[in-house]
């Protein structure tokens, strides 16, 4: 009886330990998705007070883009440091000293004064701690989410990597909901309105808070990962991950996200602005409408996506996906491109759908990621494999300008789509099956 006792104990422990890192991850996603769009919802009506009243339109865009790249540059310094502090030293240190960091940057935004206070420097001082912050943020998900996988049962990693991931169109439900109040009840009309004054800072303190409380749930209800632990923690320099098994293993993980993220680009970036916006003429609130459900959805179809994975494959998964993305998910674009006199409803429908489709792959990255790296690298791996690729992807405008030369605007759009996918299957054909894989042994 006592052994029967000690066993169910034991086993007690083990789920909560298990529940607490894949709580802590989704949420660690959801507060680093909540900061990162903090600027382009939040911020973008504001930015004037940072800078001068009588700057050109050209100067002002290429300023305004200067806040945005230099997060998105931070992200992969920030995955090769906390790397390889989650690698050495643990995930959870790692995650905590991520966490608190941009914490505390965040705050320091909200904190900033404006141009007619300190001049420029207001501006170049926010684009420092962008910078920062992306160093930080690149850090959260880097030990976080190989902790949660690593706590995860072999049979739910599927579900678990979904379900972590879909903290990211949650994230953005909410900012979204958050702007339309602040939008609605605090005055906008120039640098000196209340908004541009103080509204848009109490976003900011709420992400900083959200922050904060992130790690004090980490420091006090997730326990470091027991893979990690009984590792060999061996001392890993940066030229290791580009060099025999683990360097192929990157390559193919960087191959394929540069696929992947570039479809991504068209629903995140192209799809609302370009599309909706430009090409539809829906007004603010018939964009917001659209996306809002549109992410509703992905919340559930990224969970439903993980857990097909994990039943046929991740393989398997994404040489589907990519050539349905060819197809499916182009058809359902150029209608969209060609469809100014649609009914909102069926714009909606078709938006949903192509979503869902494009995005898919997503459900299945971060599980496979983490399975395509052993224990002793897994961190560093998982943390450039995400993010080290999403470099490139984030010119599309330039590549959408060269194609440009060859085919008309909206021929650039589906092109970019078509070249996404084939990059992303391509990746994932040139990578073994993983759903299997023994985590302290990768193939």
């Amino acid at each position: 009886m006592a052994s029967q006792v000690q066993t169910t104990i034991a086993k007690d422990t083990i789920v909560n330990k298990r529940n607490a890192a894949i709580k802590g991850a989704f949420l660690t996603e959801f507060v680093d998705m909540f900061d990162i769009y903090l600027p382009t919802i939040i911020l973008t009506p504001a930015l004037g007070y940072f800078q001068p009243a009588d700057l050109p339109q050209g100067m002002a865009g290429i300023l305004t883009s200067l806040v945005f790249v230099t997060t998105l540059l931070g992200r992969p310094l920030g995955a090769t440091i906390f790397g390889a502090i989650g690698d050495k030293i643990g995930r959870r240190k790692a995650t905590i000293s991520s966490v608190l960091g941009f914490g505390i940057i965040t705050l320091l935004i909200a904190l900033l004064p404006g141009y007619s206070s300190i001049g420029i420097t207001a501006y170049w001082l926010l684009v420092l701690l962008r910078f920062l912050d992306g160093i930080c943020l690149g850090g959260g998900y880097t030990g976080s989410h190989p902790l949660a996988m690593e706590y995860s049962e072999k049979q739910q990693r599927g579900f678990v990597g979904a379900f972590i991931l879909s903290a990211f169109p949650l994230a953005y439900i909410v900012i979204n909901l958050l702007g339309m109040v602040a939008f609605a009840f605090i005055p906008q009309a120039g640098p000196e309105s209340a908004y541009a004054v103080w509204g848009w800072r109490i976003p900011f303190v709420i992400g900083a808070l959200l922050a904060f409380w992130l790690a004090w749930y980490y420091i006090r209800k997730v326990p470091e990962s027991e893979t990690w632990e009984n590792s060999k923690k061996e001392r890993n320099s940066l030229a290791s991950m580009f060099r025999g098994k683990t360097g192929r293993s990157f390559f193919q993980v960087f191959l394929m996200m540069n696929g992947f993220w570039l479809t991504q680009n068209i629903v995140t970036l192209i799809l609302p602005t370009t599309v909706l916006r430009n090409i539809l003429e829906l007004d603010g609130v018939q964009v917001t409408l659209t996306l809002l459900i549109s992410y509703a959805v992905l919340f559930g179809s990224y969970i439903a996506a993980g857990i097909i994975g994990q039943k046929i494959g991740r393989r398997r998964f994404f040489l589907i996906l990519g050539p349905a993305i060819v197809i499916l998910g182009t058809a359902l674009l150029a209608i969209l491109l060609n469809g100014k006199s649609m009914p909102l409803a069926l714009v909606i429908l078709l938006v949903v759908l192509f979503s869902a489709i494009v995005t898919a792959p997503w459900g299945v990255i971060v599980t496979y990621i983490n399975e395509r790296f052993s224990t002793e690298v897994r961190a560093s791996g998982f943390g450039l494999g995400f993010s080290a690729s999403v470099i490139l992807p984030s010119f599309y405008a330039f590549y959408m300008n060269w194609l440009g030369g060859i085919m008309s605007y909206n021929a650039t759009i589906l092109a970019l789509l078509v070249i996404g996918a084939v990059i992303g299957t391509i990746g994932a054909y040139l990578g073994p099956e993983t759903k299997d894989v023994d985590f302290n042994q990768v193939d």
